[in-house]
């Protein structure tokens, strides 16, 4: 396992100094914001759209891969909104904590680490968990918290989660490489090389931002927070692991893939989506903090196991 911490501590070392950088006020919160814009719209989405675009769909999309890590995380989300809802919580708190407990780090954290330390076949696996979370969770979590509070579903509603996920640059430049790769025509090399430049300020940018954005989160309400964690750092793997290796026989590389996305420490979208609606933003801020520190040894861990 040694061997394998060595390659993922760089990777969280960068998370560190961007907390580091944000807590002594170096980095202020403005600046953060920023950096995170740059690299959600312009780094991300170019490393996004080069990876799509040298990529069939034959690549990203299997069935059994997508079935394999919906069934994973439904049994993890809904574990999760069990438990909250014994604990006497609303149904829109209970939703959020369910989306804490299934949504990874996959876009500014899996997408820059997995590829480098899995390889460039990483990236068709890592582009359909990515897909999923943003289209399917997001939608899961948007349709249920905006039902309680109108009383139902709407069109308004559906138009409301289209045009979001229109706007989500990460879903545009997915979309736009597989386009691409569909036409058959080769990628223009100066095309390539600029996409590549700047997809390349994506992982130290993302990682920075992540460490830098931590610094402002607070560590409220531990023990949900802790359960939560748990259920992100090792149900959720546990049980898409499962999935993918004893129900649907997945392909051992690609199940490996999926394994080590399940297993990154909750996403900040949730915390965005949280403080948007106003539900429960202070235990979504304690779930990040804690699920990513604590995620340094259980990434390596899983790591280690998918790969060994």
């Amino acid at each position: 396992m040694l061997p394998i911490l060595l390659k993922t501590l760089p990777f969280f070392a960068l998370i560190g100094l961007g907390y580091w950088a944000a807590r002594v006020r170096f980095f202020t919160p403005e600046a953060t914001a920023w950096l995170t814009k740059f690299v959600f719209y312009f780094a991300l989405s170019a490393m996004l759209f080069r990876f799509a675009s040298n990529l069939s769909l034959a690549q990203v999309w299997d069935a059994r891969f997508v079935a394999a890590y919906l069934l994973g995380c439904t049994v993890v989300y809904a574990l999760a909104f069990g438990v909250a809802r014994w604990r006497k919580v609303s149904v829109e708190e209970a939703a959020v904590e369910a989306q804490c407990a299934v949504i990874g780090n996959t876009g500014f954290l899996g997408v820059p680490m997995l590829v480098v330390l899995m390889g460039p076949q990483a990236a068709g696996p890592v582009l359909m968990v990515l897909a999923i979370d943003l289209i399917v969770f997001s939608t899961i979590i948007t349709l249920i918290i905006t039902g309680m509070r109108q009383g139902g579903m709407s069109f308004g509603m559906i138009k409301v989660l289209a045009i979001g996920l229109l706007k989500n640059p990460m879903i545009v430049s997915m979309a736009l490489g597989l386009c691409w790769s569909t036409t058959g025509v080769a990628v223009p090399e100066p095309v390539n090389d600029f996409m590549a430049l700047l997809g390349g300020a994506a992982t130290p940018g993302a990682l920075f931002a992540i460490g830098a954005s931590l610094a402002g989160k607070s560590a409220e309400r531990l023990a949900v927070a802790g359960w939560l964690s748990f259920c992100k750092l090792v149900l959720h793997p546990a049980a898409v692991a499962f999935a993918a290796i004893v129900i649907f026989h997945v392909d051992a590389e690609a199940a490996g893939v999926m394994i080590a996305a399940a297993a990154l420490p909750v996403a900040g979208n949730v915390y965005i989506l949280a403080q948007h609606f106003g539900v429960a933003p202070q235990r979504v801020s304690a779930s990040i903090l804690i699920s990513t520190a604590v995620s340094i040894v259980t990434v390596t861990i899983v790591m280690a196991l998918v790969m060994g």
